[in-house]
């Protein structure tokens, strides 16, 4: 990406984010927004055999440890404030509805805007020394990214209520407990689950996979929609090529070709 504020690298059709503010514990700025807006609309089309994102931070200390705070000043003192909530809220819509899985890989402290990011993502990944919390209440602020409403839903009202009100942090071993971490592994092991995990659902049938992330998030924004969503959708499916195929295959004993 051009000015560095994002790394990005390909492996095999697995695509790496790195976000590269190591000097400010990689904290959200209007430029990384912008760039993971302009990745997940459209860039990615430019890579050949997408199979999935991981997203991660420069350095060993931060995953991301915030939204960059000067912003903040800048906003409440501009005569024309930008809507820079739903703007966060928008983007991160952009990584959760994604078509192919989005892991954060997090390496250090996930902190406010981190935290929502990395719950924005289908998944996560943790080191360690990974730390996660939404402390905006520190600040007299809630949170802002679609934080209110995710940490609810990825480990239950109470603890949710609790880390809200008391920014509290909790660390990976605790956030694995609580259903807000996947898998806790050293660096490298953490990135090797990373490509592991993408590359064994690649081998899926696609659309099935973007279907499935789908209607998982139906569940949570549209719940009243989902049973019905989900049995119009099988039904349609039946009908495809993918499936002719998946079923085929099946019989047929051997490996499919989606």
């Amino acid at each position: 990406m051009s000015n560095q504020e994002i790394l990005q690298t390909n492996n095999d059709g697995i695509v790496t984010l790195t976000i590269n503010r190591p000097n400010a514990l990689n904290a959200l700025n209007k430029e990384v927004f912008n760039q993971l807006e302009a990745f997940f609309q459209e860039g990615y089309k430019s890579v050949d055999g997408l199979k999935g994102v991981i997203i991660t931070g420069a350095g060993d200390k931060a995953f991301v440890a915030g939204a960059d705070i000067k912003e903040f000043v800048e906003i409440r003192e501009a005569v024309d404030p930008p809507n820079s909530s739903k703007r966060g809220q928008d983007v991160f819509f952009l990584i959760e509805n994604f078509h192919k899985p989005v892991i954060a890989l997090v390496n250090g402290f996930a902190l406010g805007g981190g935290c929502e990011l990395a719950m924005a993502c289908h998944m996560r990944i943790a080191t360690p020394n990974a730390k996660f919390g939404q402390p905006e209440v520190n600040l007299g602020l809630i949170p802002g990214y679609g934080g209110t409403q995710r940490l609810p839903q990825l480990i239950g009202k109470a603890k949710a209520i609790e880390l809200l009100l008391t920014g509290d942090m909790i660390d990976a071993n605790e956030a694995a407990r609580l259903g807000l971490v996947n898998y806790v592994l050293d660096k490298e092991e953490a990135l090797a689950k990373c490509t592991k995990v993408i590359s064994k659902i690649s081998s899926k049938g696609p659309i099935a996979v973007a279907k499935c992330i789908e209607m998982v998030n139906i569940h949570y924004h549209e719940p009243s929609k989902g049973y019905i969503a989900e049995h119009e959708l099988f039904e349609a499916l039946l009908e495809s090529k993918e499936c002719e195929e998946g079923v085929d295959a099946f019989i047929e004993k051997r490996k499919p070709n989606f």
